[in-house]
């Protein structure tokens, strides 16, 4: 009497593709959102090293996308580069906000902290694919 049907046939069940979401692309654009992170986490490494912030060249800001569109073990590698940069980064920046926070220069560490971020973004960098290779499309 209430007008909600309480049959098995509800015309509002889930419909078959119901379940799991396939999200495609989802996790290139993890990595890119981190990676897009890292980069303003090492911004303000630069600044509290009291060093001039860097512009991001397109080799740079592109890397995701190179990435996810070359796949394969550059990719796997590329994505597992990326977290080890953040497991740096994240405590790291972390730490020196603390000691910025107490007065004391954060300088020497930040410039340590921002030469380690460059020496590791290089090496991701380092995984494009010379000009030849096949990129997955």
């Amino acid at each position: 009497m209430n007008g909600v049907s309480t049959s098995s046939g509800d015309s509002r069940a889930a419909p078959p593709q119901a379940g799991r979401a396939e999200f495609g692309h989802a996790a290139g654009n993890a990595m890119s959102m981190k990676w897009s992170a890292l980069h303003d986490a090492a911004a303000v490494v630069c600044t509290l090293a009291g060093l001039q912030q860097e512009m991001r060249k397109p080799e740079v800001r592109n890397f995701p996308a190179i990435m996810r569109d070359t796949g394969g073990w550059r990719y796997e590698l590329a994505k597992q580069g990326v977290d080890d940069l953040a497991a740096i980064m994240e405590p790291g920046l972390a730490a020196l906000l603390a000691v910025s926070a107490r007065g004391q220069s954060p300088g020497p560490a930040a410039t340590a902290l921002w030469h380690e971020f460059l020496a590791s973004r290089a090496a991701l960098l380092a995984l494009v694919p010379p000009l030849g290779i096949k990129r997955r499309a």
